[in-house]
């Protein structure tokens, strides 16, 4: 903790996202810190990995838990996604989720409000119903209802991530929830993700963003090397593995054109990210069904080694 003794009134405490994919939850945590601590794309599933991003406030600490979305998984490693998702809500001081206004519940916002009702009651259920920008002011109530139904005891609210509508509104719901503690990070700390890693989320969401629907989620990104350089700059040595070798061939573009289109964006908003300069060096390998091998999502990360029994 960096406070041993919190200030009278003070907030904090941690608030975990919820919601399907693509319902805007990363880019509101990035609205909230006024600047991109988590990688967005619009593909869904972006985010594959825990990440807190922490807000500090002359009389709050929010530390935001960004976590994938829930949906129906068809491969391990969706499922392994999903239990990093559920597991993280059970332990949280505020439920914050997110629904996409624009679009009807489905099967997915029936999942995420089965998990949100299993939390522990006490825990105050905030519900962001996001993207109301892209609904007409007169189908906001209607819009709203259905995703009301589903979380019944949550305080709820039209906002739009993307433009910052009602965001302050939002905060003040999320503060006002919290207990009272001290300041469990630094004031200067905003995540708690290395460099290394954020280096690789923004490969993966900027590939995503370029590839559309040609490669949807058969793309994982490992981060090799990452090394300081003269002058501040870094070095950063990044594969990224899909499953088949036509999916390689998509990704690597006529003479390197998809490749090198990834690299740019990628290396840009790693240096708006990090204030350096980075040389950013892409290689595509091809690693067969890995999304359904359990040592392949433990060696990426995206799921936990397995338990060991008690020795003999």
């Amino acid at each position: 903790m960096n406070d041993a003794h919190p200030v009278p009134g003070f907030r904090s405490g941690y608030v975990a996202l919820a919601g399907r994919p693509n319902t805007g939850k990363s880019t509101l945590v990035n609205t909230f810190l006024g600047q991109s601590v988590a990688a967005v794309s619009s593909r869904p599933q972006t985010t594959r990995r825990r990440q807190l991003a922490i807000l500090t406030l002359p009389a709050a600490q929010v530390i935001f838990v960004d976590a994938p979305g829930i949906h129906r998984a068809i491969h391990k490693l969706g499922q392994a996604l999903n239990r990093k998702a559920e597991n993280g809500l059970g332990d949280a001081d505020v439920v914050l989720v997110v629904c996409d206004l624009s679009l009807a519940p489905d099967e997915q916002d029936q999942r995420v409000a089965a998990a949100v009702q299993a939390v522990a009651s006490p825990t105050p259920i905030v519900l962001a119903l996001n993207k109301a920008d892209l609904v007409r002011e007169r189908d906001l109530e209607s819009r709203s209802e259905p995703f009301l139904s589903l979380f019944p005891n949550a305080f709820a609210l039209p906002v739009s991530a993307l433009r910052g509508d009602h965001r302050q509104e939002l905060l003040d719901a999320l503060v006002a929830r919290l207990p009272e503690g001290p300041s469990y990070f630094p004031e200067d700390e905003v995540t708690d993700v290395f460099e290394r890693d954020l280096a690789g989320d923004l490969v993966h969401s900027a590939a995503l963003e370029l590839l559309h629907d040609e490669v949807p989620h058969s793309l994982a990104v490992r981060v090799d090397e990452y090394r300081e350089r003269d002058e501040g700059s870094a070095y950063v040595g990044v594969t990224l593995l899909v499953e088949r070798e036509s999916q390689k061939g998509i990704v690597i573009g006529r003479a390197g054109s998809m490749l090198k289109r990834i690299g740019t964006q990628a290396r840009q908003s790693i240096e708006a990210l990090t204030g350096r300069k980075i040389f950013l060096d892409l290689h595509v390998r091809v690693l067969p069904n890995w999304r359904d091998d359990p040592e392949a999502l433990q060696h990426l990360g995206y799921a936990p080694p397995p338990r060991r029994g008690p020795s003999r």
